[in-house]
C-alpha cells in the first residue's frame, strides 16, 4: 500500500506499541483544569481547548530545559491519591483508543510526593490506576497491556531510591527503569552505582540520551552504564558519515539495540528540524532497530496515530514501514520473550495484514 492510500482511518486502527511515553506529559486538558481547581493550582488557562495550545506553543521553543519546565502543571496535579488515579486511568484508556496495544507509560515518583504520598505509595497508586484503566478498555474490546518503567532525575540525589523502587515493584507490573531530565551537564556514568544495581537485579534499563547532548551521552548509556534501550538517540547520526557507521553507530545496529525515536517532541526541542529530514527515516533504511513514540502527548499535541500520518505525508512512509517499528518495538519491549511474540504474531501481524 502506498503512503497516499492510507487514510485516516486506517492509521488509528492499525496495532501500535509506544515504548517512550511519560505520564506526566500525556494528561487530558481538561482533566489538568478540573484537577487544578480542585488542589488550588492556578494555570495559565482553566479552558481546555485553550490549554492544549499554551502546552503546544510553549513546547515549541526549541529548547529542552523549556520544554521539561511545562510539566509544572501537570505535575501539581499528580500529587495525591485522586489526581494519580485519575491520571494513571485516563492515559490507558487514551492509548487504547488510539489503537496502542501494548504501551510502557514512564514517570518519575520522586516528583510525586510533594503531598502526602510516599515513594512506594505512588507507585502502588499508579499501578491500581493503570490497572482500572485496562480492565476498562479490555470490556469496551479495545485491549492493551500497560506496563511501567519508573525514572531517575538524573540533575536530582534520588536516582538510587528510583532504582530500588523498580526492584521492589518488578512483579507488580513495573518492567524497568530509566532516568530522565535534562541531559548537557547531567552524564548518565553520575548514576552508575544505580545501574549496576539494576543489572545485578536483572532489570533491564534504558537511558535518555542522544538528544540534547550527543555521541559521548549514547557511548556512556550503552558501554559504561549498560542500557538495554536508548531514548531518543537522534544524534546516533553524528557517527555516520555517507552511509558509512562508525564504531558505534555500528555498535548499535548491530546489537539491535532499540532506539525511542519522538519525531514531534524533537521538532519542539531542536535535535531535528523536520519530520521529512528526522533521522528515524534514514536510520530505519539503514537497518537499525528504531521505534516510534510519542514522549509527551500533551506537550507535543499528539498521539500514535499522529506520529505515523506525519511520516507517512511528509516522510514518504509505507504501512510495511509503520509494521517494521511496531514489530522492532514489541521485540525490544521489557516484557518476557513469550508475551512479546504473542502480541506480535497474534495482534500486529494480523491488524496490519488486513491493511495491505
Amino acid at each position: 500500500m502506498s503512503s497516499t492510500r492510507i487514510d485516516a482511518d486506517i492509521l488509528r486502527r492499525l496495532p501500535k506499541a509506544v515504548l517512550h511515553d511519560h505520564l506526566d506529559g500525556g494528561l487530558r486538558p481538561a482533566t489538568v483544569v478540573e484537577l487544578a481547581e480542585t488542589v488550588g493550582h492556578t494555570l495559565p488557562t482553566t479552558d481546555p481547548d485553550e490549554l492544549a495550545a499554551w502546552y503546544f506553543d510553549a513546547a515549541n521553543s526549541g529548547d529542552l530545559v523549556r520544554y521539561i519546565a511545562t510539566f509544572e502543571h501537570t505535575l501539581a496535579v499528580m500529587q495525591n491519591r485522586e489526581g494519580l488515579l485519575r491520571t494513571a486511568e485516563e492515559y490507558v484508556l487514551d492509548l487504547a483508543a488510539d489503537g496502542v496495544v501494548y504501551g510502557e507509560v514512564r514517570y518519575a515518583p520522586e516528583l510525586n510526593t510533594n503531598g502526602e504520598l510516599t515513594l512506594a505509595e505512588v507507585v502502588e497508586t499508579v499501578q491500581e490506576g493503570l490497572a482500572a484503566g485496562m480492565a476498562k478498555a479490555a470490556a469496551a474490546g479495545t485491549p492493551v497491556q500497560v506496563r511501567t518503567l519508573l525514572c531517575g532525575m538524573r540533575m536530582f540525589d534520588r536516582v538510587a531510591e528510583a532504582a530500588d523502587l523498580a526492584v521492589a515493584f518488578r512483579d507488580a507490573g513495573v518492567v524497568g527503569f530509566d532516568i530522565a531530565g535534562a541531559e548537557d551537564g547531567f552524564p548518565p556514568a553520575d548514576h552508575l552505582a544505580a545501574f549496576e544495581h539494576l543489572r545485578r537485579e536483572s532489570v533491564p534499563f534504558t537511558i535518555h540520551a542522544g538528544e540534547a547532548h550527543g555521541l559521548p551521552s549514547i557511548h556512556q548509556a550503552l558501554q559504561v552504564c549498560g542500557a538495554q534501550r536508548i531514548g531518543h538517540g537522534v544524534r546516533i547520526t553524528e557517527d555516520i558519515v555517507d552511509g558509512k557507521l562508525g564504531r558505534l553507530a555500528g555498535w548499535v545496529r548491530d546489537r539491535r539495540i532499540a532506539l525511542e525515536m519522538c519525531p514531534t517532541s524533537n521538532l519542539q526541542t531542536g535535535a531535528a528540524s523536520s519530520i521529512a529530514e528526522h533521522p528515524i527515516t534514514a536510520l530505519k533504511d539503514l537497518g537499525f532497530r528504531v521505534t516510534l513514540n510519542t514522549d509527551n502527548r500533551l506537550v507535543s499535541g499528539t498521539t500514535m496515530t499522529r506520529e505515523m500520518s506525519l511520516l507517512v505525508e511528509e516522510a514518504g512512509w509505507t504501512v510495511e514501514d509503520l509494521r517494521t517499528v511496531t514489530v522492532n518495538a514489541l521485540k525490544s519491549a521489557f516484557i518476557p520473550y513469550d508475551e512479546r511474540k504473542a502480541l506480535i504474531e497474534d495482534v500486529v501481524l494480523p491488524g496490519y495484514a488486513s491493511a495491505l
